[in-house]
């Protein structure tokens, strides 16, 4: 991936090596941070244990990442690279885009959502509006995963970012709504087509990526679709547990999440991410 001539985003937050911080919240984030620790057969009850309820999000501010650092300075270009096309495709539709902010962290963090920890991946938290990231789950593409490159990485930020998006446009309040605040799992449930949208959303993201900056190296397309087979839900359970469990999906499965990644690069349009009202995920 061509990444080194992109704007860096001054939305990153490193709070690697600070411990857990200061938070307060529920709701969705909860849900949505149970549904990720279910994916990677983390018990849920002790991510979400220290939780508290009600109130607004609060949490402290952090750093930004060295300069130096350059895992963090590829998280800032890929952030600000998905900053500037998410804009670009809100002002299209007469819509005002907010940038996420990002944390890098290690170990465990607390945040709007409740605490978590690294096990769960990367995820995102509706309630402060903030990406999580523990690096060393990129460094884990390859090794755990078998998906490596640093277009597969950059697959999971924009992924993440998209959740961000379906916050923007209401599709998370609506989720909610519809859930009445529990997850839908099973392979056709609300979790997955949450999932499978912000595939989508990613695949938007690249293909806008492409056309604008010339991102894409030879391979680089590959790395992602990789990357998404290899977080779908029969994989990971077949790789976890030895056999899958459509009932308890909440990501979708490989093909499912290469397809509406694709879709969204082909089409490259948030119309083409209405996984809610698919007849066929």
């Amino acid at each position: 991936m061509r990444w080194r001539g992109l704007r860096s985003s001054s939305n990153v937050e490193d709070r690697r090596g600070m411990g857990p911080g200061v938070a307060i919240g529920g709701g969705l984030g909860a849900v949505v941070i149970a549904i990720v620790a279910l994916l990677f057969g983390v018990d849920p009850g002790t991510i979400l244990q220290q939780q508290p309820s009600g109130g607004p999000a609060v949490t402290s501010p952090a750093p930004a990442p060295p300069a130096s650092d350059e895992d963090a300075l590829f998280v800032s270009k890929v952030l600000g690279s998905t900053e500037d096309v998410w804009s670009g495709i809100f002002q299209q539709r007469g819509l005002q885009y907010t940038d996420p902010k990002l944390d890098l962290f290690t170990g465990a963090v607390q945040t709007g959502c409740g605490f978590s920890q690294a096990a769960v991946g990367p995820f995102y938290c509706p309630r402060d509006e903030k990406v999580y990231l523990d690096l060393d789950f990129l460094h884990q593409l390859q090794s755990r995963l078998g998906a490596g490159g640093d277009f597969a990485e950059a697959y999971i930020i924009a992924h993440e970012v998209g959740h961000h998006v379906q916050d923007l446009l209401g599709i998370t309040r609506q989720v909610e709504a519809a859930s009445g605040g529990r997850s839908e799992t099973g392979a056709g449930g609300l979790s997955v087509r949450v999932e499978l949208q912000a595939d989508c959303f990613a695949g938007v993201w690249a293909t806008h990526a492409e056309a604008r900056w010339k991102v894409l190296e030879p391979g680089d397309l590959e790395e992602a679709i990789d990357a998404a087979g290899a977080v779908g839900d029969d994989a990971l359970q077949r790789q976890g547990q030895g056999y899958v469990v459509p009932d308890s999906f909440t990501h979708g499965t490989s093909a499912q999440r290469v397809r509406w990644f694709r879709r969204g690069y082909d089409q490259g349009t948030i119309d083409a991410c209405d996984t809610f009202n698919a007849a066929e995920l």
